[in-house]
């Protein structure tokens, strides 16, 4: 008869086992995409049996499902756009996007294997975007452009240079990813999101 110590100790297993593969299958995911990531090199990546991810996670389709639904949540949570401020919305992304580079692999991945989104990550951009209309309804940022397209140029602006071919990047000097690089494209990047976002004098 199991114990109560045993029988408490359980979730926790499993729960670390799930944290376990979750972890795995991210950077398999990031660096082989859907298509080339293999099970068995998740599996042991995470030193758990493989038969334990068809029963957390049903298939591999399922469980790269599931490793973008916590990339997109906290992402979603580190870059929170509060009240339609474009420019601290740039920054943050940007930074988070620099810390996890992993992100932004499983993105392209995504975009290049799985193009329907879900209805959760539709939600979310969704209030972006009327974060951002309130704020041109408000006279706080210029209202010349629709709010989707407006949100949609700044954020590939956050990734512009993190997402820059190699040719482009090589201009910039022999490290490309360089603290003082990074920090003059960073200072660029807000500038330019000031630029388009600030609101129109009132007598123009």
């Amino acid at each position: 008869m199991a114990t109560n110590a045993s029988r408490s100790s359980r979730p926790r297993d499993s729960a670390a086992t799930k944290e376990l593969l979750l972890a795995a299958a991210t950077t398999e995911f990031a660096e082989h995409g859907l298509a080339g990531a293999r099970i068995d090199r998740i599996a042991e990546r995470a030193g758990a049996n493989k038969r334990l991810l068809y029963v957390y996670f049903g298939d591999k389709e399922q469980l790269f499902d599931a490793v973008l639904r916590r990339q997109i949540g906290e992402l979603a949570r580190e870059t929170p756009l509060i009240d339609g401020d474009l420019v601290a919305y740039a920054g943050a992304r940007f930074d988070y996007m620099l810390a996890h580079p992993q992100t932004a692999r499983l993105a392209a991945w995504r975009r290049f294997e799985q193009g329907e989104p879900g209805e959760a990550e539709i939600e979310g951009y969704r209030a972006k975007v009327e974060a951002v209309a309130a704020a041109q309804r408000e006279g706080r940022i210029d209202d010349r452009l629709p709010a989707v397209d407006l949100f949609a140029m700044v954020l590939r602006l956050t990734e512009s240079w993190l997402d820059a071919p190699p040719a482009l990047a090589a201009v910039a000097g022999d490290d490309p990813r360089s603290a003082g690089r990074l920090r003059e494209h960073r200072a660029a990047l807000l500038e330019a999101v000031r630029r388009i976002t600030a609101p129109r004098p009132k007598n123009a």
